[in-house]
């Protein structure tokens, strides 16, 4: 199994143009981005076909209920498979659902990404589905085929501690997740200040206990290739001063910084489960 980089571009400045040559001789290989607006998306296929770059869309299903929510799912992937994307990361429904709104989603949902013959992520984030651990569990327990995209950092958050209490829970999930986003969180938030900090060792240290496990789970199930996109948010996301509102830590640095550790995390991981086969 390979570990694939991919940059997202939230937060980032300047021209797509140079920005995808750039990320490329950083060593990602996809990018991961919202559907650009209808008059932009040829520039983009052709920056990813000029670049060698894969493309995860990122899509966010909006509405007042479920079946609006399932509209525009429904509308969004179908722009999506235009790009023929290595896979779609969603931010699905509400977390003011009941369970059964939840299930109707994800029923429907499943029958839209079969149809399109895609992979679709369904994000592991605040304010959607996905919030909170147990749910999450409860779902792809009951939906087999559903995907994750596993953002950990949104559970510590909400969860208010580290999520070594729930190991069973993230065993579960991490048979279904397709691809991980490797932000750092800590119990009052979805990123600490700057992962590069001795002070946030042991936050940095026990996601990647979690990533392992998803790995783990990915190495049995035959998967090739692995996605991880080092998404760390710029400000109010990245902590500012608050006088100055200057953002305490370089977003860029930090992003490649998490990427080339988990590049070497995981070819560790990998080294040390063929030799525990052997």
């Amino acid at each position: 199994m390979e570990l694939l980089l991919v940059r997202h571009l939230w937060g980032v400045e300047g021209e797509w143009a140079e920005l995808f040559p750039r990320f490329k001789a950083r060593g990602y290989q996809a990018i991961e981005v919202g559907i650009p607006p209808e008059e932009e998306r040829s520039s983009l296929h052709t920056l990813l076909t000029t670049h060698e770059l894969f493309y995860i869309p990122q899509i966010f299903t909006s509405g007042k209920n479920v079946e609006e929510h399932l509209h525009s799912f429904q509308q969004q992937v179908a722009v999506a498979k235009d790009f023929a994307p290595l896979k779609i990361n969603c931010h699905s429904g509400s977390d003011t659902w009941s369970f059964e709104e939840s299930k109707e989603f994800y029923a429907q949902a499943l029958a839209i990404e079969k149809e399109a013959g895609i992979p679709i992520a369904h994000e592991t984030h605040r304010g959607r589905i996905f919030f909170y651990p147990r749910i999450t569990r409860q779902l792809v327990e009951a939906f087999p085929d559903l995907k994750l995209c596993a953002d950990l950092s949104h559970w510590v958050c909400v969860c208010e501690r580290l999520l070594d209490d729930q190991i069973e829970t993230l065993k579960v999930c991490a048979r279904q997740t397709i691809h991980l986003h490797a932000r750092v969180g800590y119990e009052e938030g979805p990123q600490v200040p700057d992962p590069r900090l001795q002070a946030y060792q042991q936050y940095v240290e026990a996601h990647e206990r979690w990533w392992e496990i998803i790995w783990a789970a990915q190495a049995a199930q035959g998967v090739e290739q692995s996605t991880l996109t080092p998404e760390f948010g710029p400000p109010p996301y990245l902590h500012t001063v608050p006088t100055t509102q200057q953002p305490v830590a370089d977003l860029e640095e930090i992003c490649d910084w998490q990427a080339q550790r988990q590049l070497a995390h995981f070819a560790h991981f990998t080294q040390v489960r063929s030799s525990s086969n052997s």
